[in-house]
């Protein structure tokens, strides 16, 4: 049946996915294990131009060209997950087409973009779902000490869904800085996906003694 191979390749792509983000989160990990660790875009050469001498510079170069890699791969797979439960939910709502869709449909989305997020459960039995496919926009992929953003809980590595208003589309970055400047003393939810897990958190921007007002940079993906 059309259904009971899609699920089963669902399911299959969610654990790829997984595997995926474990090996990112490990990946981050590493370029950012010390202070002063080159990060995910850190400067690889010193204050005269030479290489820096406290790392390794090839490995840093091959960590950072294999994490573009496995984002590419994340991005395709979780566009394919969405592909198929966007066909599993079509084939649920054409099985209950006589029934009440609204009262019997548990497939629904948690986000104002249904592409971007869409809440299923894979029951052995059924064609409903029970798993969030997300697809996050952003990185934070630098990260100040004492920052409003580490004290509101952001981390390293954090997969951004939702910035205030801004999910997804063109113009990321400048939405995103538009968002923090017009948000500023005033607390912005935010959804991050951390190490496979969605978490609702709120940032307030504001002033610090460092720079911006959240003192952290965010990566478009």
């Amino acid at each position: 049946m059309v259904g009971t191979n899609v699920k089963a390749e669902t399911k299959s792509l969610m654990d790829k996915r997984s595997a995926l983000e474990s090996e990112m989160n490990s990946i981050i990990a590493r370029l950012s294990q010390f202070p002063g660790a080159p990060g995910l875009s850190g400067n690889l050469i010193d204050s005269e131009g030479f290489p820096r001498s406290d790392i390794d510079v090839p490995l840093v170069r091959a960590e950072r060209r294999r994490l573009a890699e496995l984002r590419n791969d994340y991005t395709d797979v979780t566009d394919k997950i969405n592909q198929n439960i966007h066909i599993l939910h079509s084939t649920r709502l054409g099985n209950h087409k006589n029934s009440d869709m609204q009262t019997s449909s548990t497939a629904e989305t948690v986000a104002s973009t249904p592409s971007q997020n869409v809440l299923v459960s894979l029951s052995p039995n059924s064609m409903d779902v029970d798993v969030l496919v997300s697809r996050p926009f952003a990185v934070v992929d630098e990260i100040s000490d004492a920052s409003p953003a580490v004290e509101d809980g952001l981390q390293l590595g954090d997969q951004i869904l939702k910035f205030g208003n801004v999910e997804a589309g063109e113009n990321l970055l400048h939405r995103l800085a538009s968002e923090a400047q017009s948000s500023m003393g005033q607390t912005v939810p935010v959804v991050i996906m951390r190490q496979g897990t969605v978490i609702n958190l709120t940032v307030t921007p504001r002033t610090w003694q460092g720079r911006g007002l959240l003192g952290c940079h965010f990566r478009i993906l």
